[in-house]
């Protein structure tokens, strides 16, 4: 580890340093979000915590999150007591605005060792690739705007998540793997959507003899079986002895909200919005019929509030179907080919799915694709072409999240920076394929990164002078979510190919 410049700690130090600095940026309603929480398990007993609803921001996370807001607001109580109460709605005192900020960058540290787990994995021969990849991953500017500006705690639970596979690596801990990952799923219910992966790889490659499916391993079963149910009964046990499962069904699981979010996550639906609002324009000269009811809710994305002036309407039932059946086809040569490598394409294609599909997906969700795909984006020259148009959408999908102008330059300063200096590295760094390369992605991803900036400066700078902040308001983010869209979609396409024929 020693060999490498600049250092993972190194960058880790730094990387605070800058996010310290913005601790006076704008925060978004997930700050008061985790600071109601921190209310809630801090002033009233367990058998509450998911019926309080004084603030509109009520407790939807899994029990062991809110098992961790209970240890902060231990710690939160030294700094400002007065952010416990759940009654100080949107309660922001420079003391909790620093307690707040400083948890998420010392939460951060289970990212940097989960890292440092994973380059020291790597095989001799790629750990410089490992190191690189790691270095995107605690300098990425998802991570930042997200967590650092916007204010989440995913660094904390991408850790988690990279240090459970990691641990798939070996034989030896596989078991330790599967009960990570029933952690995970007990902190942040969105990680379900890479449960089948892990099923399927813990089933084949740990639970079956690898000469033979047919030949159970009994002992290996019983202890991942032991495992993760004590896992959740930890976590669900006591509400299951309350009978308050029904209530944390409806916290978690809140299905009334619409298809698409209030800004359109870069998915399959995006585009499907997109070509409505289009159909919209030309529905007279085709002789379409307009649902009239439906030309404002397509562009809101309020709860329970999406529908569609022309193309037919999408349920819940339709996303689930959909996010199954593309899961289901990398699974098939996860089953027949149970390798840590085919397995963290799994992942990331089965992240690709619910994102791409999902019911309600939210624009912060790009993470549980870009961070999964990091750990093979040097693979090969095939790999890195099908990340490049990820990161580049991903990334640029962001930034509507942060729509005051002081924000402007840091989020995209920084974001370019990074795209340079990493893709220009890892386009340096990842080796040449043993397969035929697919040119026509490569075509693909330099045509799409050169519409960035301009589509930035547009939708930041140039839509506000030509029309002002009322007209047509909606414009620049259909614009942006529509080309990330793009983005996405092109790179799963490419993905799906290297997967297939790696």
């Amino acid at each position: 580890m020693a060999d490498f410049y600049p250092s993972l700690g190194q960058c880790a130090v730094v990387a605070a340093a800058l996010k310290i600095l913005l601790f006076p940026a704008y925060k978004s309603t997930d700050f008061e979000v985790h600071r109601n929480w921190l209310a809630i398990t801090h002033s009233l007993p367990v058998q509450e915590w998911y019926y309080e609803k004084t603030s509109e921001w009520t407790l939807d996370y899994p029990p062991f999150f809110a098992g961790l807001e209970w240890l902060l607001s231990k710690l939160a109580f030294y700094a400002d007591p007065a952010m416990l109460s759940v009654k100080n709605l949107n309660y922001d005192s420079w003391q909790t605005v620093y307690f707040q900020r400083m948890s998420v960058i010392v939460l951060e540290l289970v990212l940097v060792f989960a890292l440092n787990r994973y380059i020291k994995s790597a095989p001799a021969a790629s750990k410089h690739l490992a190191h690189a990849a790691s270095l995107s991953i605690i300098l990425s500017p998802g991570l930042l705007i997200i967590d650092h500006i916007h204010f989440q705690y995913n660094g904390f639970l991408y850790g988690i998540l990279i240090l459970s596979l990691v641990l798939a690596r070996k034989q030896s801990t596989l078991l330790y793997s599967g009960i990570t990952f029933a952690i995970l799923l007990c902190l942040k219910h969105i990680y379900l959507y890479l449960s089948l992966a892990y099923f399927v790889y813990l089933l084949r490659a740990y639970c079956l003899d690898p000469r033979s499916m047919l030949r159970p391993r009994f002992f290996n079963i019983i202890k991942l079986g032991v495992g993760v149910l004590a896992v959740f009964g930890v976590a669900f046990g006591p509400f299951a002895y309350w009978g308050q499962l029904g209530q944390l069904k409806e916290r978690l699981f809140p299905f009334s909200r619409g298809l698409c979010h209030a800004y359109w996550a870069p998915n399959v639906w995006a585009l499907y919005s997109f070509v409505d609002r289009v159909l919209i324009l030309v529905a007279p000269r085709l002789g379409l019929t307009v649902n009239s009811s439906a030309l404002n809710s397509v562009t809101r994305g309020l709860v329970g509030d999406t529908s569609f002036a022309i193309l037919p309407e999408i349920t819940k039932e339709h996303t689930f179907a959909l996010t199954f059946l593309f899961q289901l086809l990398p699974l098939l040569k996860l089953w027949f080919n149970p390798d840590w490598d085919t397995f963290i394409g799994a992942v990331t294609l089965s992240a690709y799915s619910s994102f791409l599909f999902g019911w309600h997906v939210h624009e912060k969700a790009i993470l549980l694709i870009l961070l999964p795909f990091s750990l093979l984006a040097l693979k090969d020259r095939r790999y890195f072409s099908a990340f490049r148009p990820l990161s580049v959408a991903g990334l640029v999908s962001l930034f509507p999240l942060l729509f005051d102008a002081a924000e402007f330059p840091i989020k995209t300063l920084y974001t370019i920076l990074w795209l340079v200096v990493f893709l220009f590295a890892f386009d340096r760094l990842a080796p040449a394929p043993e397969r035929k390369r697919v040119f026509l992605l490569d075509r693909f991803s330099l045509a799409y990164d050169g519409v960035a900036i301009p589509l930035i400066v547009y939708c930041s700078l140039v839509h506000g002078w030509m029309f002002g902040k009322e007209r047509f308001e909606f414009l620049p983010l259909m614009f942006m979510s529509a080309y990330a869209a793009v983005g996405v979609v092109g790179s799963w396409v490419g993905f799906l190919v290297v997967y297939f024929t790696a």
